[in-house]
């Protein structure tokens, strides 16, 4: 029995030496030899140092690391296929290509604005330059001019100045006189200040000797003081000069149009 004061019964604690040994014969299965008190200290012992942690190497904690995640972390990861799925299932409507007939279109619509329009050419214009044109074929103030001649013929159009003037505007041969050039049926009276290229000055007065007609040209200066004209003047023949013919108040010569330049 235990006495009142008796004292619990202590284990006997074994060196760190005994401890080493022990655990290596533990680990052999050795152990049935020792006495039973060095057993229970010997498995006590081992169970302690087979209770601490072993520390993890490097491999094992980057394969722990990449285990535990996160939730932000795994997050992306589970949203990626579900953004992919709805990507897949709802794509933006691809763009219509205009059709060829559209195309085609505007295309010719593009050419039609790039093509310049061609302007309509005025057939009085035209035929005031042909005026011009026939009145220089007699090479006027040249060494080539046909001589003045109320008598003479130069392709079948008298070589005096009503037959030049019929000449250039295309009147029968040989030509009328001056006279003649003022009647309605070849020309119209209008200011010195309308004249254009084609149109005629005349002074339809007097006798065959005084009588003269030209074919207006341009004016020579902005002040219209003078004008270039085409004329066959009596001991000269063909000329091309500047004259102020029917330009003071007191003058006998007038402006005339031909019909043929009336629209």
């Amino acid at each position: 029995m235990k006495g009142k004061h008796s004292r619990p019964r202590r284990r006997p604690r074994l060196a760190p030496w005994a401890v080493g040994a022990m655990t290596g014969l533990t680990a052999f299965g050795v152990t049935a030899a020792l006495p039973t008190t060095l057993q229970d200290a010997t498995t006590e012992s081992v169970a302690a140092v087979q209770a601490v942690p072993q520390q993890r190497t490097a491999p094992h904690l980057a394969e722990s690391q990449r285990q535990v995640r996160t939730p932000e972390q795994a997050r992306p990861q589970a949203q990626a296929p579900v953004q992919a799925q709805v990507q897949k299932e709802f794509k933006a409507p691809a763009k219509t290509k205009p059709s060829s007939g559209s195309t085609s279109q505007k295309q010719t619509a593009s050419k039609k604005q790039d093509v310049p329009r061609q302007r309509t050419a005025d057939p009085a214009s035209d035929a005031r330059s042909e005026i011009i044109a026939r009145a220089r074929t007699w090479h006027p103030h040249s060494d080539q001019r046909v001589p003045y001649s109320q008598t003479a013929t130069h392709k079948g159009y008298r070589t005096d100045c009503s037959g030049y003037v019929s000449m250039a505007l295309g009147l029968p041969k040989p030509g009328t006189n001056t006279v003649g050039l003022t009647s309605s049926r070849y020309t119209e009276r209008i200011a010195m200040s309308e004249l254009k290229k084609g149109d005629l000055v005349m002074d339809a007065l007097g006798s065959n000797t005084t009588r003269h007609v030209v074919i207006f040209e341009k004016w020579a200066d902005k002040a219209h003081t003078s004008y270039w004209a085409y004329e066959q003047r009596g001991r000269y023949g063909t000329d091309h000069r500047t004259l102020d013919y029917g330009l003071s108040s007191d003058d006998e010569y007038k402006a005339y149009r031909p019909t043929s330049l009336i629209k």
